[in-house]
């Protein structure tokens, strides 16, 4: 679902303001729901801006730039970690796929040895 203008915003706090009706009723005029007009009243009075924080939306990353670090130094000491040990040395509370995933986009990998010819 899109974001409401900037404007409409705007127009809906200043009904609120100006004792216009009820929140239900306000949200019935510019047809939004009373948890949207709730919530904008509610982020105005908490940060004092009424602009879409879709910044702040979604699932927050568990393996941040500091473990990123880490892992690189813990595998320079022990190359072959397995990731549930990587995850031990961390303390990381994700999924194993989670961090493999880290592993990929940071460009490293782990190469199987071929240690014996069948």
């Amino acid at each position: 679902m899109a974001a409401l203008s900037l404007d409409l915003r705007q127009r809906i706090i200043s009904t609120c303001d100006r004792g216009e009706g009820t929140q239900e009723q306000i949200a019935q005029r510019f047809g939004v729901s009373y948890g949207m007009v709730k919530k904008l009243l509610q982020q105005r009075r908490k940060t004092g801006c009424i602009k879409p924080r879709h910044h702040l939306a979604g699932r927050k990353k568990l393996i941040v730039a500091e473990h990123r670090i880490a892992i690189r130094q813990h595998l320079k000491r022990k190359p072959d970690m397995t990731l549930a040990e990587l995850r031990e040395a961390l303390g990381l509370k994700c999924t194993l796929p989670a961090i493999h995933y880290v592993l990929v986009d940071m460009g490293l990998t782990y190469k199987k040895r071929h240690s014996a010819t069948f």
